[in-house]
């Protein structure tokens, strides 16, 4: 991957014509792998939530109240997954959002109807993308004018046709895309819940470095006083108008402060060692799940394969302890419900809850069409058994308090059925048993981590065993807690 500076853009306009128009050599490429593109990330979330449908869905579908910050990881997970030099890994990345977002579908609080896979909202999202682009290279004082400004448009024209292959409804060409855009700021955007969550609570919510884990004070108190920086930059770089309909006003300073921070973040990618300015490595520094399959590696596919088993052997494997007693085993599903099982942070298990659990995993694991639809369909069949035995006033939800004392006798067919698709993802031989060698090569591989010198093997039954211990809140697992609890 190569910096992107000015020179550079104007170089490389004339044999842009024939390039892959999203592979290495793009500049869509080049900039989502920089770390500065966390800022444009972080701005086009914002955009996106303030038009009603998107709102909608992040308020009543998504886990995005409870864990702002994976929401923005998986953007940006899922922005270098379309942008993958193999085509392959691209058209796979683009049918999981089409099965993803064809999955939420409701109704707002005021009746309208949303659909995460209207070509409206996601040629929305596309564009605030774009423009958030054009705007962190405005700031960071590089010029995007004439030709180098038509081809990272066309670049995001051919993104969104990954989804969309008609062309969604984006305007085909940039000098209708402007018109759109005042359009959609002017007319369709509103001033929503979810814009004020994201501000509120994206930044104060930013996980800890590995070496400040174990210092949970010292973090707080350096991102209590980065936070609000942070967030005034992001509402200082929003649309003047939308800023007003939203009640956002523009602090003293902040203009000074939003050209420094984004020239600052350009003079990194320029003047820093290439691997430290890479996005990569910041996502991993602050999630160590996070570990997309490098760029051109020939074993892409074997880490990719590696990462998917490793990661299912730490999503499910628990600690040793020690069976609690009642009371203890109360205290410990209670806290279970509120960090692992109540996704949308409402204080109640409900399906957003149980469709959001089986989203994060598929994603994490990169599962194929096949074992998606099996997955969710355990699910769906879990949160079926879950609303018989224990919603007893029929209001579509259940309690903390609920799930915490039904746990003793908890048993499920479903969510046996959701442990073996998780089970047969991983057991590539067929042999019906996980065998420690190969566990502690794949987990090295996929982690650079060493798992230990057991000589367990994993049957299917003791698989099943221990997640239905897991899922009931009887069994604790660091790594299944972190998938789940990670904000």
């Amino acid at each position: 991957m190569s910096n992107v500076a000015p020179a550079d853009i104007d170089d490389g306009i004339a044999s842009a014509a024939s390039a892959d128009p999203l592979g290495p050599g793009s500049m869509l490429y080049d900039l989502s792998h920089q770390v500065r593109w966390g800022l444009v990330a972080t701005r086009a979330i914002v955009l996106e939530a303030a038009h009603p449908q998107i709102d909608a869905a992040l308020i009543t579908n998504s886990t995005f109240v409870a864990h702002p910050w994976r929401r923005l990881r998986n953007t940006v997970l899922s922005t270098q997954r379309m942008v993958n030099p193999d085509e392959r890994v691209r058209r796979r990345e683009a049918a999981r959002l089409n099965r993803l977002h064809a999955r939420i579908t409701g109704t707002d609080a005021e009746g309208r109807p949303f659909n995460a896979a209207d070509p409206e909202v996601r040629a929305w999202v596309v564009a605030t993308m774009f423009e958030s682009t054009v705007t962190m290279c405005r700031l960071s004082g590089e010029s995007l004018d004439g030709p180098a400004l038509d081809r990272l448009y066309s670049e995001f024209l051919a993104l969104l046709a990954l989804m969309e292959p008609d062309g969604g409804k984006l305007p085909p060409t940039l000098r209708e895309f402007w018109p759109y855009y005042e359009f959609m700021i002017e007319e369709r955007l509103e001033n929503t819940e979810t814009v004020h969550i994201i501000l509120d609570r994206l930044f104060a919510q930013v996980p800890a470095p590995p070496l400040l884990r174990d210092r949970p004070a010292a973090w707080a108190a350096g991102r209590a006083l980065a936070g609000p920086v942070a967030t005034a930059i992001t509402v200082a770089s929003l649309p003047e108008p939308l800023r007003a309909r939203l009640g956002l006003p523009e602090l003293p300073g902040a203009r000074t402060l939003i050209h420094t921070a984004y020239l600052s973040t350009r003079l990194a990618t320029r003047l820093l060692p290439e691997a430290w300015t890479r996005l990569d490595t910041v996502m991993t520094m602050l999630d160590p799940k996070y570990a997309p399959a490098p760029d051109g590696d020939p074993l892409a596919g074997l880490r990719r394969g590696a990462a998917k088993a490793g990661a299912l052997f730490r999503l499910l494997t628990p600690s040793p302890m020690t069976p609690p007693a009642d009371e203890s085993r109360l205290r410990s599903a209670s806290r279970f419900f509120s960090e692992v099982l109540d996704q949308t942070g409402n204080g109640y298990l409900d399906w957003p809850d149980v469709a959001a659990m089986a989203r994060e995993i598929a994603t994490r694991l990169d599962l194929d069409a096949q074992d998606e639809d099996r997955l969710f369909t355990a699910f769906a069949d879990w949160w079926r058994e879950l609303q018989k035995e224990l919603d007893t006033d029929g209001d579509g939800r259940i309690s903390g308090q609920e799930y915490a004392a039904a746990t003793a006798a908890m048993t499920s067919s479903a969510l046996i059925r959701v442990a073996e698709v998780l089970f047969d993802v991983t057991d590539a031989d067929g042999d019906q048993t996980i065998d420690a060698r190969e566990y502690r090569a794949l987990f090295r591989t996929a982690f650079d981590h060493d798992a230990g010198d057991g000589d367990e093997r994993l049957t299917r039954a003791e698989f099943v065993r221990r997640f239905l211990n897991f899922m009931a809140g009887r069994g604790h697992s660091d790594a299944y807690e972190g998938l789940f609890a990670q904000s």
